[in-house]
């Protein structure tokens, strides 16, 4: 806070200062003071009007150096707006697709999100559960049937930079890959290890040969083997019985040097997505490089239920042992 002080200046106790005139009257400024000599009235209310004039720029300024940054923004809420199991639901624009992001009542601290690969909204008793405890719920439209192909992998690199950047996303997603949502999955872990922070498997498909290729003990899907070879521009059948670029059992080295942590749940019964071909192979394998795959097995049941009627154990997994940014 400045002070008038008229009369004579002794710098030898005070801090550097310079002159300045206000019309035919010199001061001496310093850091605390107001110096001048022999002051008629008319300049004494100059300088009072002065004084008035620094006191109030001095308090604006130190108000907005107290004030917070301006905060993300929790949810889009320029996205049209409706009701998902009693929770807001915002759809959101993004690479020429549409983003369905859940919002939770109050945000958990890094704001954590829950990325689902495919099917959204089936068996959700994780998502909810986690909705509950803070956690956003994310997924992307217009990317179902293309088995985590390239180009739908370029649409979630560009969902995950707007939610990471212009709405202040953690930088660690857990990643929710249901039955061919694992092919989403394990091809964004592996081509962005940086950016995951737990792969959640629920009878993920993890080997196209097996499904949709059926080429071992399950049933298969012509119909989808044949959508997968074109969405993979594979022109011939060996092609795609030779493939393995973007097969999850083949692309795990990047995921485990990364040390990212892997929790599958899967049923023994499975005759569609097999547990001995998909989920049993990526857990030795991953194992075999350095990782671990925590995994519930559902005694006697097949695909379908997904999920656990009681998500708490998957849920308490993913909280305790998530990579956080």
């Amino acid at each position: 806070m400045y002070e008038l002080r008229p009369g004579s200046f002794d710098a030898s106790d005070m801090e550097p200062t310079q002159q300045v005139w206000i019309g035919t009257v010199p001061i001496k400024v310093s850091n605390k003071y107001l110096f001048f000599s022999n002051p008629p009235a008319i300049h004494m209310r100059i300088l009072a009007l002065l004084l008035v004039l620094t006191c109030l720029t001095a308090v604006e300024r130190a108000g907005a150096d107290d004030r917070p940054a301006k905060a993300k923004s929790d949810a889009p809420s320029s996205g049209k707006k409706s009701q998902w199991s009693g929770w807001d639901q915002f759809s959101l624009p993004c690479d020429g697709k549409s983003a369905k992001i859940v919002v939770p009542r109050e945000t958990a601290p890094g704001k954590p999100w829950l990325w689902r690969g495919e099917f959204f909204g089936a068996f959700p008793s994780v998502d909810l559960a986690l909705l509950a405890k803070g956690w956003h719920v994310v997924y992307l439209n217009g990317c179902s049937n293309t088995f985590g192909s390239p180009d739908s992998m370029e649409h979630w690199a560009a969902l995950y930079k707007m939610l990471t950047q212009d709405y202040g996303f953690s930088k660690k997603p857990v990643l929710y890959g249901m039955s061919r949502g694992g092919l989403y999955v394990y091809n964004w872990a592996a081509a962005h290890p940086d950016s995951v922070g737990m792969i959640f498997g629920d009878a993920p498909v993890c080997d196209i040969h097996s499904w949709p290729g059926g080429k071992g003990e399950g049933k298969g899907s012509p119909g989808d083997w044949k959508m997968f070879m074109h969405v993979y521009h594979l022109n011939t059948e060996q092609e795609a019985i030779n493939w393995k670029q973007y097969n999850p059992i083949d692309i795990l080295a990047p995921i485990a040097k990364a040390k990212i942590p892997i929790i599958h749940v899967a049923g023994d019964a499975d005759d569609i997505v097999p547990i001995d071909e998909n989920t049993m192979v990526i857990k030795r394998r991953y194992e075999k490089l350095g990782g671990h795959v925590e995994l519930i097995v559902k005694k006697g049941v097949g695909h379908h239920p997904h999920s656990l009627a009681d998500p708490t154990p998957i849920v308490d997994y993913i909280l305790k042992n998530r990579i956080q940014d």
